[in-house]
């Protein structure tokens, strides 16, 4: 390999790790700082998948194997379909049975289930 390629090469996965190391740090924070699971779960979906795709490709590009790196990307397809589909099941799954909302928090969205009556 020539050593211009080589540098580039370097960089790409410099820049991959720091970014995804960048991500994931803000998408731990979000989680020790939120209120409620709600905005805890938007941090680790949204920011998590993207850090850790972000390692992922890094390590991909830095193993310099064709396979690798496609399986790499698969990873990171597979992360961003996943864990953003995964993160509103469980919250409407907790809202469902009633895990409520912080107060600051300014609207909901979803209608409460409602008790069936009797009588």
């Amino acid at each position: 390999m020539s050593p211009v390629l080589e540098i580039a090469v370097t960089l790409l996965v410099a820049v991959l790790l720091v970014v995804g190391a960048i991500f994931s740090l803000l998408a731990a924070i979000g989680i020790i700082r939120f209120p409620d699971l709600y905005t805890r779960m938007h941090a680790a979906s949204k920011a998590g998948t993207i850090g850790s795709g972000l390692l992922l490709l890094g390590a991909g590009v830095h193993s310099l194997d064709p396979a690798i790196l496609i399986r790499a990307l698969a990873g990171f397809f597979f992360f961003v379909l996943t864990a953003p589909i995964s993160a509103h099941l469980l919250a409407k799954a907790a809202h469902q049975v009633g895990y409520r909302l912080t107060k600051l928090s300014v609207i909901d969205q979803l209608p409460q289930k409602e008790e069936p009556r009797r009588g």
